[in-house]
């Protein structure tokens, strides 16, 4: 529960004292007055776009009580209704409250998170909050994701500006169609760039992202930053003089996939579990955990930020970050109980017939009952998300 559900349903005055000793943040903002609707709208899409907050009018922005009276109250009130309804859009519903603080009134705007994202106010702009201020969305990326967490958008069905059928590697997906559907491209009876279209791989002449992805010839040469980078470091610190091997992995993401694995197996101890000891042993980590963790990064990233997945080597652990928060309200105990959101659902509609795949929301329950040394962190503020792989020496 943020602030501002608890301004609402549990004022008293002290409790008011020490909000506004606390200072303004993310999910309360002081304003002495509004006079404006576009700068009573700002604010109020601002914490619609974010996670909600209140807005405390009669309170300058050093905590001092500046106040309103009876006719200020009635004022604002219906200032309130009419941005809410008429300068925000999608309108929104705030609810007030005011408060007698000694001589003076205080009132209580409380904006709820938007179901509805993103919102914007009558010029067309989107604000949301940034600690205390607010700032304007410009970012094609960001907008992108706001669109996305509503499900508005998909990046894995965006078509990738400028490629074509040239680049898809004809015999990567022959072989997959003929596995997956039993039978061949000329039995289908379709141009090849129908069948493409029939499976939302491609659109108006451009492969789509998850066609490039999936069966591109060279998929870094449309998104270099699609890749994996790995690096194994000395110790338990990130040392950017010394590490002891690094690779970028690139390719299709079957590739990525079996490449990372090679290079993260590669680079664990194996144990000898009473085998011979001319046997290669067991690795360290159970395999199936760490291909389940591969999987979840490359069909869950968030595809509209513009970055790398990192593995991490340590001698006490495996790192692999993927860029994106965990999306919308999903949470860590959600995912640990078998919950799922899919960010990339056409993406993965195809990549779980070329990767190893154990069932949507059962395989990170299942790698847990395998290895339970694992730390999964979302990382809202650094906008992405992170697997810990505890190794067992370290135990």
């Amino acid at each position: 529960m943020h602030v501002g559900q608890c301004l609402i349903n549990n004022m008293d005055k002290n409790k008011l004292i020490d909000i506004i000793a606390s200072g303004e943040n993310s999910h309360v903002q002081f304003k002495a007055d509004f006079k404006s609707p576009n700068q009573l709208a700002a604010e109020i899409v601002a914490f619609a776009n974010s996670n909600g907050g209140t807005i405390l009018v009669g309170v300058n922005d050093d905590g001092g009580i500046s106040g309103l009276n009876a006719i200020d109250i009635r004022r604002l009130n219906q200032l309130i209704s009419n941005t809410a309804s008429q300068s925000v859009h999608p309108p929104v519903n705030p609810i007030t409250e005011q408060f007698r603080f000694d001589e003076e009134m205080v009132m209580i705007i409380n904006i709820p998170a938007g179901i509805s994202k993103p919102y914007m106010d009558n010029q067309g702009i989107i604000w949301v909050k940034s600690g205390s201020d607010k700032r304007k969305v410009t970012a094609r990326e960001e907008l992108q994701h706001m669109f996305q967490s509503e499900g508005l958008v998909y990046a894995d069905e965006v078509p990738v500006p400028n490629s074509s059928i040239k680049e898809l590697d004809e015999f990567l997906f022959r072989n997959y169609y003929e596995t997956r559907y039993e039978e061949t491209i000329e039995e289908s009876a379709l141009p090849l760039e129908r069948l493409l279209e029939n499976l939302n791989l491609y659109h108006q002449t451009q492969l789509n992202l998850t066609g490039l992805l999936l069966f591109g010839k060279n998929p870094q040469m449309r998104k270099p930053v699609f890749m994996v980078k790995a690096v194994v470091w000395p110790g338990n610190d990130i040392d950017i003089e010394h590490y002891l091997e690094s690779q970028d992995i690139t390719g299709n993401l079957k590739n990525i996939f079996e490449q990372s694995l090679a290079f993260i197996t590669r680079n664990l101890r194996r144990l000898q579990q009473g085998q011979s000891v001319n046997s290669l042993g067991k690795l360290e980590i159970p395999k199936m955990v760490i291909e389940e963790m591969l999987v979840n990064a490359l069909m869950h990233r968030n595809y509209f930020i513009s970055a790398p997945i990192r593995i991490f080597i340590f001698d006490n652990r495996i790192e692999i970050i993927s860029p994106g928060h965990l999306t919308n309200n999903l949470t860590i105990n959600n995912i640990k109980n078998g919950i799922s959101n899919i960010r990339n659902p056409i993406l993965v509609s195809h990549a779980i017939h070329l990767l190893p795949y154990r069932g949507l929301g059962s395989g990170i329950r299942r790698a847990y009952r395998a290895w339970k040394a694992m730390d999964l962190i979302d990382d809202r503020d650094g906008n992405q998300f992170k697997v810990i792989i505890n190794r067992p020496s370290c135990l």
